[in-house]
């Protein structure tokens, strides 16, 4: 169509770039972790395009930014888009926040093509989605949609003990604005796909239908530490010993549930880590994702028998506690349906897909009608300083994010 209103892949890929400056660290990714210096610089990077962009700022008390475009009837609710910002310490320059400044990159479209929509249009940043400084994961957008109360959120610790409330004043993104309750039109979160299948299918846009479910833990292991020379083997207490045998365990856990199960043992650390003492106690995650939650219930029984069976049998004591969860959930169908009839308009190949991943949008669409738009990444790496996406992925995203936008802030019924 000669009308068709088209983003600026360039100016687009141009903010990714600059963005990318912030935390950049030497293999060619970032470190933005969660309410940091890096994070504080751009999230005011943000701010800068979006009120240049001529949007209203507003942030919540869980750090929160909200860019408002105002709509021909602005009383109307908003239709809204985003992602985050934060990073891992060795994260992608695309995760998360590809969606954020796609978002600030359809505002700017919409002011070159002199549109004004019905309702008003927002963007979104979402604070510590990462979950990698303070868990658990999607914490904020968790209490903006209720599933955790603010006094929660605020007080979760990172390493040092510092809470996310704390992290916050010293940033200087300790919002006013109270957390949800507005009413949203509808929602959309653009985002690299964070795996292979599009890239190896040779297809554009993942139309994501869905998102598995989650569960995550934490587990101890307690022994008794001893000198690794004078104790023999048959006289030790090794909660290493154990540990190995859970992560294989774990390991067998996900490989039962064939192409859908993911079972992972992530983060470690190993008590008193000295080379020649056997180790008394160990500390670990385990999460589990699946997109039938009668299967994550069954993993959760079957994680438990066997922690319980390992560590019986070496002598050790043993603790599992499920610090996160939410069940496998379905998004909209009219926004799906939106984003598909977008990437057919343009002319991008597409498929429907399921989210591997916990997105902030996850949480979201329990309060909202809410979609996701996934676009290749090369080799399905993510979580990586070698996480890439090509130019013209990232502008057809946008360009996907833009039609659908449209489509859902020009409906004035409801």
């Amino acid at each position: 169509m000669s009308d068709q209103p088209w983003v600026n892949g360039t100016r687009l890929w141009d903010s990714l770039m600059e963005m990318a400056e912030v935390g950049a660290i030497p293999k060619g990714g970032v470190c933005r972790l969660a309410l940091s210096e890096e994070d504080r610089i751009g999230r005011n990077l943000f701010v800068r395009w979006a009120t240049e962009a001529g949007c209203s700022v507003r942030v919540d008390a869980m750090g929160n930014i909200f860019a408002r475009r105002a709509g021909r009837n602005d009383a109307l609710a908003p239709v809204i888009t985003g992602s985050h910002g934060d990073s891992q310490p060795t994260g992608g320059k695309f995760d998360g926040i590809y969606g954020v400044l796609a978002g600030i990159e359809v505002l700017r479209s919409l002011n070159d093509h002199h549109i004004q929509t019905e309702r008003p249009i927002e963007v979104v940043n979402w604070t510590n989605e990462e979950g990698s400084r303070f868990a658990p994961a999607m914490i904020a957008s968790g209490v903006y949609a209720g599933v955790f109360d603010l006094e929660y959120g605020l007080s979760r610790t990172d390493s040092a003990g510092i809470t996310l409330g704390q992290a916050l004043v010293q940033i200087g993104y300790a919002g006013t604005e109270p957390m949800g309750g507005q009413s949203i039109h509808a929602a959309f979160e653009l985002h690299i796909e964070q795996g292979p299948i599009l890239e190896a299918e040779h297809v554009t846009i993942g139309v994501v239908t869905g998102a598995q479910g989650q569960r995550w833990y934490e587990v101890e292991l307690t022994g008794r530490s001893a000198h690794a020379g004078t104790t023999p083997m048959n006289h030790r207490l090794d909660a290493l010993l154990g540990f190995a045998r859970i992560v294989e365990a774990v390991h067998s856990l996900g490989l039962e549930q064939g192409a859908e199960g993911r079972a992972t043992v992530g983060m470690a650390n190993i008590f008193p880590n000295s080379r020649n003492v056997v180790p008394g106690r160990v500390f670990f995650s385990v999460e589990f994702r699946h997109p039938d939650e009668a299967v994550l219930v069954e993993l959760d029984l079957r994680l438990r028998a066997e922690v319980a069976l390992i560590a019986d049998e070496i002598g050790l004591a043993h603790q599992v506690e499920q610090i996160f969860q939410y069940a496998p959930i379905e998004f909209d169908a009219d926004c799906i349906e939106q984003v598909s009839k977008a990437a057919t308009e343009l002319g991008y190949t597409q498929r429907p897909i399921i989210s591997g991943a916990g997105h902030d949008a996850c949480y979201l669409n329990r309060v909202a009608p809410t979609a996701m738009i996934f676009v290749p990444c090369v080799d399905g790496l993510s979580h990586n300083e070698a996480e890439h996406i090509h130019p013209h992925w990232a502008e057809a995203g946008a360009n996907v994010l833009l039609l659908a936008m449209l489509a859902k802030a020009n409906e004035v019924s409801q």
